[in-house]
């Protein structure tokens, strides 16, 4: 298994993931779309961030997003984790956790001082995976406006 940032050619088989993870989140819905133009932009444009891939035998079955941005609050550049999935198929082989670990160094490294995500309210799972892996539940509460007219 390799740890990696993904590349352009990678977009096809991340979009597979993405169809997968937005089809277990309530917010969000699968548009292959936006998912090619979104990732194009990110992996276009590293100081945006970063698409972290985990590969086994050419097939992608693992990734996350970390996006950068800077915390006045800390007066240091953050990121961002979204998009974290890993396939069925290698769930029970600690490769959720081995891809976090690495992508909380990877931030380290790019100099950020703090990882924030969301997950859904209801995944207990999530909820569990990631205090297994350092986080801690935030006070703050999420709060979202759409800028696309209806």
């Amino acid at each position: 298994m390799q740890i990696r940032c993904a590349k352009i050619e990678d977009i096809p088989q991340i979009c597979e993931l993405l169809n997968v993870l937005f089809s277990q989140e309530v917010e969000f819905i699968s548009d292959k779309n936006k998912q090619e133009n979104g990732l194009k932009m990110i992996i276009d444009n590293p100081i945006l961030g970063d698409i972290l891939i985990v590969s086994k035998d050419d097939k992608i079955v693992a990734m996350l997003n970390l996006l950068y941005t800077i915390s006045t609050a800390l007066g240091a550049k953050v990121a961002i984790l979204e998009d974290m999935i890993v396939t069925k198929e290698v769930r029970k082989d600690g490769v959720g956790s081995k891809l976090l670990k690495y992508a909380i160094e990877f931030a380290k490294n790019k100099e950020c001082q703090r990882i924030t995500l969301l997950t859904d309210n209801n995944n207990l799972v999530a909820h569990n995976f990631y205090k297994k892996n350092g986080f801690t539940s935030s006070t703050m509460i999420p709060f979202r406006i759409s800028l696309i007219e209806p």
